[in-house]
């Protein structure tokens, strides 16, 4: 690896973004929420109402149509606060387009959908019978034995990731789709490969960057100062972390590359 060309200092500019927090990747996800250790509690959750609830009876009152997350919030206990049906399972699947693959991972100031405005209820329609099989009474008339009910379908199983290289490239580029940094497989594969071989401890310790105190460290060679301008909410704080290693320095390459998949040697 050349030390000239290598991103070894952060570039200031329009695209650079924002210091954050992160967790580490792979095995299955777990639910609490992970955020930015930048990121400030906000004074209260504040969420926007779907407007005043019909006043006369039998009309459905209206629920908040939206959330905007606070620190220390997890998707359990926002579904819980506010009786979501469902569950932190449905509310996820709801907002899962804005959540990205790992339902762990939302931070503060994030809105989330809780439902929408429901309708003025209607009179209840006489439930219609199922086939069912019949039996003649005494009288000889047909009687209905019994209706089967159909369980509730069971929500999608949560998206988990391989503990190794693809398990980790897989949850960045989730991560990636939700912060809209672009970049593919195999363009973080490649790099990785040349960078250090698929090996998240790797270190250098010999370069330019190395003598002057900040070496470049990870499967994607990041330097602390790059790591943490180009940090990505949702991931570790660890530089070696592999998934917050692969995001930040995707992060990076998209600020001054405009992809990763447009770097094809030292950078």
């Amino acid at each position: 690896m050349s030390a000239k060309a290598k991103h070894r200092r952060p570039r200031t500019g329009p695209l650079a973004r924002g210091v954050v927090a992160v967790s580490a990747g792979g095995a299955v996800l777990a639910l609490p929420l992970l955020a930015a250790t930048t990121a400030q509690a906000a004074p209260s959750a504040g969420y926007a109402t779907a407007g005043a609830s019909a006043s006369t009876a039998g009309a459905a009152r209206q629920a908040p149509l939206t959330y905007s997350v606070v620190a220390g919030d997890s998707l359990s206990k926002i579904a819980k606060a506010h009786s979501v049906t469902g569950g932190w399972k449905k509310l996820y699947q709801d907002n899962r387009r804005a959540i990205g693959g790992d339902p762990s991972r939302i931070f503060p100031g994030q809105k989330l959908v809780l439902g929408s405005a429901t309708k003025a209820a209607k009179p209840a329609k006489p439930a219609k019978p199922t086939k069912a099989a019949t039996a003649k009474s005494s009288t000889g008339k047909s009687t209905a034995i019994a209706a089967q009910t159909v369980a509730d379908a069971e929500p999608a199983a949560l998206k988990t990731y391989s503990d190794n290289l693809d398990g980790w490239i897989r949850e960045s580029l989730d991560i990636m789709a939700a912060r809209g940094i672009p970049g593919s497989y195999d363009g973080i594969h490649r790099n990785i490969m040349r960078e250090s071989s698929g090996n998240p401890a790797a270190i250098n310790n010999w370069d330019s960057n190395a003598v002057a105190g900040t070496p470049s460290k990870g499967l994607l060679q990041v330097i602390d100062p790059t790591f943490q301008a180009y940090h990505v909410p949702g991931t570790s704080t660890n530089s070696y972390d592999p998934v917050a290693n692969i995001t930040a320095a995707c992060n990076y390459a998209a600020a001054r590359y405009g992809s990763i998949d447009n770097v094809n040697g030292p950078y």
